[in-house]
């Protein structure tokens, strides 16, 4: 492959960071939306961002959870959105909230490219 088309595909998304980008957290947590081409990312800050991929963009940002995202699932008409709210151990064993479940509803202006 032409090294310039490769150099082009080639994108990491620094998408779960803290505002000053000092603590970059990890990505736990990724689901697809089944109609358009983006996708949901849930991370250890306890946010879920909504990513248009193809425009390397984020399109959305869900308000801060109790504690890590540790799964994500959009439904099969795309309009809500589970989201499991568990610490993942990311600072060893510490005092932690319970761990819940979530269902957002989702608006097509959330997801669509």
């Amino acid at each position: 492959m032409d090294p310039v088309v490769q150099s082009t595909k080639k994108y990491a998304f620094k998408c779960h960071r803290s505002p000053n980008n000092q603590i970059v957290y990890p990505v736990n947590a990724l689901a697809f939306h089944p109609r358009y081409s983006t996708f949901a990312t849930g991370g250890c800050d306890g946010f879920v961002h909504i990513w248009n991929g193809q425009a390397r963009k984020r399109l959305y940002q869900l308000r801060k959870y109790p504690t890590s995202i540790a799964s994500l699932c959009f439904n099969a008409k795309g309009n809500l959105l589970a989201i499991a709210s568990s610490y993942t151990w990311e600072e060893l064993d510490k005092e932690h909230p319970k761990d819940q479940v979530f269902i957002r509803s989702i608006s097509e202006s959330d997801v669509r490219p």
